[in-house]
């Protein structure tokens, strides 16, 4: 899964352009003002890029019944899935991040890594928009983890590549296609404050 990632505009200039973008896009808005970046949790605002502009929207579906909040969504199901079907087919996103963050239990303890390649991460997702919400919402799509990974946790997000962003955002890639085409050859740190690797 994907219940955590980092965003930092200090260090990375593919973000910090996209913030550029949005900050002169949302100018004077409670919206922008709203904005989070560094460690990202669920129901932050946060930018997205869709095919036809980067956005602003907010991290999780609502539940069914008004209840709870989705953040992930699983990439081999997410086309069938009635919550997520109609956004699969039509609203399609990357979600930019400078890494991810997963937890691997040891007993009791739960031991935080940083997962990430040294560059911006573009993680495939899907948006809807809700009824009086401001924003649309977003999921992030999740996938079996690669096999280097597998010790950690056994999910990851799909990762896209930027010779994938286009078809991904245009409707090109089904399920199958889209993770086949998901990078996987990603490093990991166990961190307790900062991470250094990234």
């Amino acid at each position: 899964m994907c219940g955590r990632f980092y965003l930092d505009p200090e260090q990375e200039k593919e973000i910090k352009a996209i913030i550029e973008e949005i900050s002169n896009k949302y100018k004077d808005t409670p919206e922008l003002a709203a904005m989070k970046t560094g460690e990202i949790y669920p129901t932050d605002i946060v930018p997205v890029i869709t095919a036809e502009a980067p956005m602003l929207m907010k991290w999780s579906f609502t539940g069914f019944g008004g209840k709870g909040q989705i953040i992930n969504a699983r990439s081999e199901t997410a086309a069938e899935k009635p919550m997520f079907r109609e956004s699969f087919i039509s609203k399609r996103c990357l979600i930019p991040a400078s890494h991810y963050f997963e937890w691997k239990k040891r007993g009791t303890h739960k031991q935080k890594y940083a997962i990430g390649l040294g560059e911006t991460l573009f993680l495939a997702g899907l948006y809807r928009v809700e009824p009086k919400e401001m924003l649309p919402r977003f999921v992030i799509l999740t996938r079996p983890a690669a096999p280097r990974l597998e010790f950690i946790h056994d999910r990851m997000p799909v990762i896209l590549p930027k010779d994938s962003h286009e078809l991904w955002l245009n409707n090109l890639l089904d399920s199958n296609l889209l993770i086949s085409k998901s990078i996987e050859d990603l490093q990991y740190e166990p961190i307790n404050l900062q991470p250094s690797l990234f």
